[in-house]
C-alpha cells in the first residue's frame, strides 16, 4: 500500500525540472544531468543508514526520470500525457513502438473524440436583459406640474421599457447545431414576445449554412437563410435572406456581406441590405493588442450616418479599456465616450456616456457576467445640460471606486484565499512529501557543497552567499501580508559548475532541494552571490531562465 502511494505521489514529478534540463535538451545534456545527479546520491556513497535510505529513494527517482526522457517513444508519451500517461494499460502498449510523430497524430485524435463528446452535453446558453430608465425629471423638470402633488417635490424616475433574450446550442454532430432563441419585450406598456429555431450545418472547411424559422406575436412568421463561405485565405462571404409574414403581405429582406484581411491586424467590409430598411455600408476595423479602430460609411433609407471609433487597451491585469465615438448623420449627432474593466474572473463591468443631438444625454451601464450579458440605458435629459454630462460621467466613477473598495476587492480576495486554501489542502501530502525529499537532499549535498567551494574560492569562482525562493512581499500596499520563502543556499550551491549557474525556464521547485512553500502563489527566488571578489544580487521569477554570474546583477559599492 505504501508503494502504491509513493508511486501515485511522484506522477506529476517533472522530470525535467528535477534533471535541470530543457525540454528540448539532447541525449548528450540529458546524460550529464544524470551522472551529476548520480554521483551525488549514489546510496554507496553515504554510510549513515537513514541517509542511505534517502539516497536511495532519490537515486531511484532521478534513474526514473532518465529512464524516461532519454528514451524518444517514452519521452514523446510523458511530453504529452505526464507520468500518468506512462502508468495506464491498454493501448499505449502499442504505441511505445510508434515514433514521436505517430504518438502525436493519435493524441490528436483522441482529443477529437474528447471533443466530440464535450459538444454532445454543451448547451452554450447566452442571455441578455435590458432594462430602460427614464431619468429625464432629475434634470427636465416642470415645476408647476408637480405644484398640486403629494410628494411632488421628489424626482421621478420610471423603467420605461425592458427586453430579455436568451438561445442555447444543442450540437446534434461535429457538423450539425441547433440553436433556439426567444425574446420579450416591453415599451410604455406595449410588448410581445418572438421565438426562434435555426439548424446549422458546416458543409466543409471553407463555409457553413443556415435555415431559420421563427414566430412572434408583433411580426408574424419569419423564414430565412444565411450563408458563410471563405473565397481565400484572406476573403470570406456571408448571405442572408429572410421572409416575413404579416397582415400586410410579404416582405423580402437580403443582406451581403464581403470582407477582407487587409493586413494582419485590418479587415475591410462591404454590406449590402434590401429590404424595409435598404442601405450600403463600408467599413474599415483595425484590431491589435494595444488597441481597436473602426470607421465606418452608410447610404442609406432612412439612416445615412458616418462613424468613427477609437478604443484603447491598458496592459494590466483587469483588462481596462477606455473608448470614444463620434457618429453623424441625418439623425443627429451622437458623441460616446467610456470604460471598462474587469471586475473578477467572468466579470467584466463597463459605462458609457452618449451626448447627441437631438437625442441628448444618455448614460449606458453593462454587466457582462459569463455569456449573460444585463444592460441599463438611462435617459437623463433631452437636451445638452452640462450638469447632465457632468453628473453621467463623474457619477459611475465616484460609485465604482466605492463599490472596488467595499466590495469587489474583499469579495475577490476572499474568493483568492478560498481558492488558495483548497489548493494547499489536496496537494498537502504532496508538498509534505516534497519537503521531506528536498530536506534529505540538502543533507546529501553537505560533502558535494563543501568541495565546490573549495574549488570555487581557490579560483576566486562562484560562492552563493544566499539564496531564497518563494513568496517575497516587496509592496508596501501588502506589507500585511507575510512572505514565504525557503533557503536553498545548498541546493543553488551544489548546481554550480565551472563558476556558473544556470536553471531552465522550468519551475524551480522541481530542482533537487527545492520544494514549493506557497502553493498557488506568485514565486521567485532571490540570489545573494559572489564572484570575483564582488558581490551580486538577482531577483528571478519562478519560470524564468537563469545564468550567473552576471554584470547586470553587480551590486556597486557606493549604493
Amino acid at each position: 500500500m505504501a508503494a502504491a502511494l509513493d508511486e501515485d505521489d511522484i506522477s506529476n514529478e517533472d522530470y525535467y525540472s528535477l534533471l535541470n534540463v530543457r525540454r528540448e535538451a539532447t541525449q548528450e545534456e540529458l546524460k550529464a544531468a544524470y551522472r551529476r545527479l548520480c554521483m551525488l546520491y549514489h546510496p554507496d556513497k553515504h554510510r549513515d543508514p537513514e541517509l542511505k535510505r534517502q539516497a536511495d529513494r532519490l537515486f531511484n527517482i532521478v534513474h526514473e526520470a532518465y529512464e524516461v526522457l532519454s528514451d524518444p517513444q517514452t519521452r514523446a508519451i510523458y511530453d504529452i500525457y505526464g507520468k500518468r500517461g506512462l502508468d495506464v494499460e491498454g493501448w499505449e502498449v502499442v504505441e511505445r513502438r510508434r515514433s514521436p510523430a505517430e504518438i502525436r497524430e493519435e493524441y490528436e485524435r483522441l482529443q477529437r473524440e474528447r471533443e466530440e463528446r464535450r459538444l454532445q452535453q454543451r448547451t452554450n446558453p447566452k442571455g441578455m436583459i435590458s432594462v430602460g430608465i427614464d431619468a429625464t425629471d432629475l434634470f427636465d423638470r416642470y415645476e408647476e406640474d408637480y405644484e398640486d402633488m403629494v410628494g411632488g417635490g421628489l424626482p421621478y424616475v420610471e423603467i420605461n421599457k425592458m427586453h430579455i433574450s436568451q438561445s442555447i446550442e444543442a450540437p446534434l454532430t461535429t457538423k450539425d447545431t441547433a440553436i433556439l432563441s426567444g425574446s420579450l419585450s416591453t415599451h410604455n406598456g406595449n410588448g410581445g414576445g418572438t421565438i426562434n429555431l435555426a439548424l446549422r450545418r458546416v458543409t466543409s472547411t471553407k463555409g457553413w449554412g443556415e435555415v431559420e424559422l421563427g414566430a412572434g406575436d408583433a411580426h408574424g412568421p419569419i423564414f430565412g437563410m444565411k450563408i458563410f463561405r471563405n473565397l481565400t485565405p484572406r476573403c470570406f462571404v456571408t448571405a442572408q435572406c429572410g421572409l416575413q409574414f404579416s397582415s400586410q403581405g410579404v416582405r423580402p429582406g437580403v443582406t451581403t456581406v464581403l470582407a477582407r484581411h487587409l493586413d494582419k491586424n485590418t479587415m475591410g467590409y462591404l454590406q449590402w441590405r434590401w429590404g424595409t430598411q435598404s442601405s450600403m455600408n463600408t467599413s474599415i476595423v483595425r484590431d491589435t493588442k494595444s488597441s481597436h479602430f473602426t470607421l465606418a460609411f452608410q447610404l442609406g433609407i432612412p439612416h445615412t450616418f458616418m462613424m468613427m471609433s477609437y478604443q484603447y487597451k491598458f496592459q494590466d491585469e483587469d483588462q481596462t479599456k477606455i473608448k470614444g465615438s463620434v457618429k453623424s448623420g441625418f439623425f443627429g449627432t451622437v458623441v460616446e465616450y467610456g470604460a471598462e474593466r474587469k471586475i473578477s474572473r467572468h466579470s467584466v463591468l463597463g459605462a458609457t456616456v452618449s451626448v447627441g443631438v437631438p437625442q441628448g444625454v444618455s448614460l449606458k451601464i453593462k454587466l457582462n457576467r459569463a455569456s449573460q450579458t444585463y444592460f441599463f440605458p438611462i435617459h437623463l435629459t433631452d437636451q445638452l445640460l452640462p450638469s447632465a454630462v457632468f453628473y453621467a460621467t463623474v457619477g459611475p466613477l465616484v460609485f465604482y471606486l466605492a463599490m472596488q473598495q467595499l466590495i469587489i476587492r474583499p469579495y475577490v480576495r476572499a474568493q483568492k484565499e478560498q481558492e488558495l486554501e483548497k489548493q494547499r489542502e489536496s496537494s498537502a501530502s504532496n508538498i509534505a512529501r516534497k519537503k521531506q525529499e528536498a530536506e534529505a537532499a540538502v543533507l546529501l549535498m553537505q560533502e558535494s557543497v563543501r568541495r565546490i567551494i573549495e574549488a570555487e574560492e581557490s579560483r576566486m569562482g562562484l560562492i552563493i552567499l544566499n539564496a531564497w525562493y518563494g513568496k517575497f512581499v516587496t509592496d508596501n500596499s501588502r506589507k500585511h501580508e507575510r512572505a514565504k520563502v525557503i533557503d536553498v543556499t545548498v541546493p543553488l550551491q551544489c548546481l554550480v559548475k565551472d563558476s556558473k549557474l544556470i536553471l531552465t525556464e522550468a519551475s524551480k521547485s522541481g530542482l533537487p532541494g527545492f520544494y514549493d512553500p506557497c502553493v498557488g502563489e506568485e514565486k521567485s527566488l532571490k540570489v545573494l552571490y559572489q564572484f570575483r571578489g564582488v558581490m551580486h544580487q538577482v531577483l528571478s521569477g519562478d519560470t524564468e531562465p537563469l545564468r550567473i554570474p552576471k554584470q547586470s546583477h553587480r551590486i556597486d559599492a557606493d549604493t
